[in-house]
């Protein structure tokens, strides 16, 4: 099983020779087998890398995020068939029911929220109260919208009522950043499972590329908010960032068992996919972490 995620942040050439991803820097040379490999992550713009490894990453479905000059992630390399049997999968993806995706994302949003008032509690806001009853009052598709009122509740309640998401602030660049993370994760899943990333259950900008894990991404935003909240940056630096890309390997809970998230990210994307080809969400499973 591929498990590590491997960040190249200085001037290096990436090579691919006899199974090893092939990093050579100024100073030294690191080899690590493919199979290890999860995630690569090329943090600078002065790394270069060979279209043969490039290849064989892809074949190996490893999922390699592109960062820009501000070492921030821009972009990530999909593979054009994930599966054997991507025609057949594809397929499906455009025959899932209404009813079906409307299930399933109601139990997304549920999680979501659910999520977001154990991050309230853990920082003893009041407000927490609030969102048990936005719970409460969910109907099916999330029809009036109790996602976005708890948004607002959540965000306020948790970073102050001075906070917006458009704030040029450190605590929104670790946001993006750690958002960024999980979402390319959750492509590489989807991709590899043969399923297309642009047609989402919710989610459906014609300009999003991503639609697809911008839905599955819903209930693990928390898990990178609580983080953000116990970092409390005044700068997102290096060490920050690192800290954010260590939360793929953090230990959660999935189907009652303990998982390194990186790998329960699969099993999650498995169960979702199940649940919109059955048409309920009895295949239905989701990730639980402790704050």
């Amino acid at each position: 099983m591929s498990w590590r995620v491997v960040v190249v942040s200085s001037n290096a050439k990436v090579d691919f020779k006899m199974d090893y991803v092939v990093v050579r820097m100024l100073e030294e040379t690191r080899r690590v087998h493919i199979s290890e490999i999860g995630v690569l992550m090329l943090e600078s713009t002065a790394i270069s890398i060979t279209a043969y490894a490039l290849c064989e990453l892809l074949a190996h479905k490893v999922k390699v995020i592109f960062c820009d000059r501000q070492r921030n992630p821009c972009g990530e390399l999909l593979p054009s068939s994930g599966s054997h049997d991507s025609t057949a999968r594809i397929r499906q993806q455009t025959r899932w029911t209404e009813a079906a995706k409307a299930a399933v994302w109601t139990e997304i949003v549920r999680a979501k929220i659910a999520r977001q008032r154990d991050v309230l509690r853990r920082w003893e806001r009041p407000q927490a109260a609030l969102l048990t009853r936005y719970l409460e009052e969910l109907q099916l598709g999330d029809a009036s919208n109790r996602e976005g009122h708890a948004a607002k509740v959540y965000f306020n309640a948790l970073f102050g009522k001075e906070f917006s998401r458009a704030l040029p602030i450190p605590e929104n660049a670790a946001l993006n950043y750690g958002y960024g993370i999980i979402l390319s994760a959750l492509n590489r899943e989807i991709a590899a499972a043969g399923y297309l990333t642009q047609l989402g259950v919710f989610h459906d900008n014609v300009y999003n590329a991503f639609n697809l894990g911008c839905d599955l991404m819903e209930p693990l935003r928390p898990l990178i908010d609580n983080a953000v909240m116990e970092m409390r940056p005044e700068t997102f630096e290096k060490e920050q960032k690192y800290a954010l890309i260590r939360l793929l390997h953090a230990q959660v809970f999935f189907d009652g068992r303990q998982q390194v998230l990186l790998y329960a990210l699969r099993l999650y994307c498995a169960s979702v996919f199940r649940a919109l080809q059955s048409g309920g969400t009895d295949e239905l499973r989701l990730i639980e972490y402790e704050l």
